[in-house]
């Protein structure tokens, strides 16, 4: 059976909601995908890095809880685990406040076994952080010569904003080995200066990678690939917390992908049917983790999706 691999940051979002705390939840872009994933029925594997501490000791807790392999997930005595403080506004969007310790090196990474059309999810500054780069590279292109789906979330936060110049080589790096980029207005803002989807890939994304997928909070989602741009809009939903909204996005289309039997060689021709129902996964997952306090799709939305992919298996 086809496997997702979601490799990251770990972290442990402490997330207020006015003056006081309101939940403390295990999580990391890479690692919320990877939670939903596995909540909905899908063989998931973690690989990451956390402290060996409390926290470190819960996150790998719940990703076992969650029915994710966490054989991969690194606990390591020269880091601490990392904690962001996560700030709802009166919208409900978060803005972060980050506590951590990016792992300056990665002694003895061995990362799982890859078959083809086995998914790996990846982004974030895990994905481009210069001290484990080789690295996670070498893994990458290993994922990618054994016909893997590489999906790339590019997740760039301004907290990088000055490092653009930097970090921009290992970004088109990844652009180049990905199948499917994802990002959203505000990545691309903080790295080119730009909002428009079809400006950014023709400019950016195209010459590395023909498959994006560009998303704007509520606004359309919008695909491009060589044949056309085609948009779609975001259903109106009730705003508890948008913590994760684009993670589960991720989610759900990788969902979609192992639902709907969509291989790496189908792709390049994937029809127009295919892609809605692959923008449709990611909206759903997308909705229900807006619709709560958590980073994650919940376990009744979970066991729903799983019984549908094995009720309709294509």
């Amino acid at each position: 059976m086809r496997k997702v691999i979601g490799m990251g940051e770990t972290i442990m979002d402490i997330i207020f909601h006015g003056e006081q705390p309101t939940a403390a939840v295990p999580g990391g872009s890479s690692f919320n995908s990877i939670i939903s994933i596995g909540r909905a029925g899908i063989p998931a594997i973690f690989l990451g890095e956390t402290g060996r501490d409390e926290v470190g000791r819960r996150i790998a807790a719940f990703l076992r809880a969650n029915h994710v392999d966490d054989s991969f997930l690194r606990m390591r005595d020269d880091i601490q685990s990392a904690v962001s403080l996560a700030f709802l506004d009166e919208r409900n969007d978060a803005h972060y406040m980050f506590y951590k310790q990016p792992p300056h090196s990665l002694p003895g990474f061995a990362p799982p076994a890859i078959t083809a059309d086995d998914i790996v999810q990846f982004g974030s500054y895990y994905a481009i952080n210069p001290h484990i780069r080789q690295q996670v590279r070498l893994f990458l292109e290993q994922a990618r010569q054994k016909q893997a789906i590489l999906y790339y979330d590019l997740n760039y936060r301004r907290t990088y904003a000055d490092r653009v110049a930097e970090l921009l080589p290992a970004i088109q790096e990844n652009f180049r080995l990905a199948d499917i980029v994802r990002g959203s207005v505000d990545d691309f803002e903080v790295m080119y200066g730009l909002r428009d989807a079809e400006e950014i890939y023709h400019r950016h994304i195209a010459p590395f990678c023909p498959l994006f997928i560009c998303t704007c909070g509520a606004e359309d989602i919008v695909l491009c690939t060589p044949t056309g741009t085609a948009r779609f809009e975001v259903p109106p939903v009730h705003t508890v917390s948008t913590i994760g909204a684009g993670d589960n996005f991720n989610a759900g289309f990788i969902y979609g992908l192992v639902r709907y039997d969509i291989r790496r060689n189908c792709l390049p021709a994937l029809s127009d049917e295919n892609w809605k129902r692959l923008i449709d996964c990611g909206r759903r997952f997308s909705a229900n983790v807006c619709a709560s306090i958590y980073n994650s799709i919940d376990m009744d939305f979970g066991q729903q999706m799983a019984d549908e992919w094995h009720g309709n298996p294509a």
